[in-house]
């Protein structure tokens, strides 16, 4: 295993910092504790680089506290996020230009999240063939409680040494752990953990967590891991049972981290098994019903009849979200899902439509300019029983959402795997 020395000096450069900063603005993210935005930052970006390589070069750095935002989860529960300052994101940016390229290409290959040319789809895919082809059909389903939280420092430490000998490195990670969270107007010390939310806080989860992944290999286990969401695929519920009481032994007492009793299970592919936003079967793949309804949620806000917004400025709204969540779930077999949701959506679209007309007359000249011939059949404008008539179908076609580029989802090939090189 190579180990490197000198790498503290390929921080001291005006283009690390501005590539830095390039990343994280690309990034984008609020202020931390100095409430400094990036355009502030950017107002004066010579001006506060020189200053961030002044003090790394004379080894006067100091990371500010980060600042405490939680964050709604799926399942009720509050994600704690901590938020660096611009300037620590940058430095964060710069050391983790320098740390990927040595530690990545030795990271176990079924490792995916965070990592670069790495997907949560490539992970599906992964558990799909070990399923599927390989007959791996009991699956151990882990789920670790409050993972970045609860890093053991030292043993962070331990397995960057691994591979930099580079004290200024090392102290520069610690300084980062240690830096501290800001609660409201309470400064509270981090003993434990590194924030959710900092820009080198994957990478150390990622080296921290590499232990598992070898170890597990090490013992001829399957395993596809997503940072903390792990699933260990096995031939036999018995196999299923031994692979759980070594994970449980090698998080809990190697690595000091908490497997979540009461969600980590092992579960039949027959059955379904839930991973990263799908329900992977023994013949086929689906959307997790939790995903549709978060995506109709956002459908809904988008596109409320009361938002005052002509059809084009809301459909240029929508195509993001409706080409995002195609681009990722198409890894399911979704098809006829889809298209249940794309008449939905039109169906909206065409309420708003009909509202913003107002009277049964416009919808009428609509018609007449269309080809159809009086007489036509009056109807409430704001029903949205209304929206999924005959004579409003007639005047606004499928064909002509195509017309003002509405994304069409019936259009999305399904069912398609995303393959990576390493098995």
């Amino acid at each position: 295993m190579r180990v490197y020395y000198s790498l503290y000096g390929r921080l001291l450069s005006m283009e690390a910092l501005y590539n830095g900063f390039k990343k994280v603005k690309r990034a984008n993210g609020a202020a931390g504790i100095d409430w400094q935005s990036l355009s502030d930052f950017a107002l004066n970006l010579d001006g506060n680089l020189r200053q961030l390589l002044l003090e790394l070069r004379e080894k006067r750095y100091q990371p500010l506290p980060v600042k405490r935002v939680e964050i709604e989860k799926e399942d009720g529960g509050m994600r704690l996020l901590g938020i660096p300052a611009v300037r620590d994101r940058i430095v964060q940016q710069a050391l983790l230009d320098i740390l990927t390229p040595i530690f990545d290409p030795d990271f176990h290959p079924s490792s995916y999240g965070y990592r670069p040319k790495r997907s949560g789809q490539q992970a599906v895919t992964k558990a799909t063939m070990f399923i599927r082809e390989y007959g791996r059909h009991w699956v151990v389903d882990m789920d670790l409680s409050k993972c970045f939280d609860r890093l053991d420092h030292e043993i962070i430490i331990k397995a960057f040494r691994q591979k930099v000998a580079d004290g200024s490195i090392l102290n520069l990670i610690r300084m980062f752990l240690k830096s501290g969270v800001m609660i409201g107007d309470q400064l509270d010390a981090t003993e434990v953990g590194s924030p959710q939310g900092g820009v080198i806080s994957p990478l150390i989860s990622n080296v921290y967590l590499d232990a598992f992944d070898q170890e597990m290999k090490r013992r001829n286990h399957r395993i596809v891991r997503y940072a903390d969401d792990i699933l260990i695929l096995c031939g036999s519920k018995s196999a299923a049972d031994n692979a759980l009481k070594v994970a449980v032994k090698v998080l809990e007492e190697d690595l000091k981290l908490t497997v979540n009793r009461n969600k980590t299970h092992i579960a039949h592919s027959g059955d379904g098994v839930k991973f990263l936003g799908v329900e992977i079967y023994s013949g086929y793949t689906r959307i997790q019903e939790k995903k549709l309804k978060k995506l109709k949620a956002r459908v809904k806000q988008i596109t409320k009849r009361n938002k005052g917004s002509n059809l084009v400025t809301i459909i240029k709204e929508l195509n993001p979200v409706l080409r995002g969540f195609a681009n990722y779930f198409k890894i399911a077999n979704c098809r006829s899902v889809l298209k249940g949701v794309m008449s939905w959506v039109r169906r909206r679209l065409r309420c708003i439509q009909l509202k913003q007309w107002k009277k049964p007359a416009k919808l009428h000249r609509r018609l007449k300019q269309l080809g159809y011939k009086p007489p036509f059949k009056y109807i409430k404008m704001r029903s949205w029983r209304n929206a999924a008539s005959p004579l409003v179908h007639l005047a606004m076609k499928n064909s002509w959402f195509d017309e003002l580029k509405l994304f069409n989802l019936e259009r999305v090939e399904t069912g398609v795997f995303v393959p990576d090189i390493g098995i």
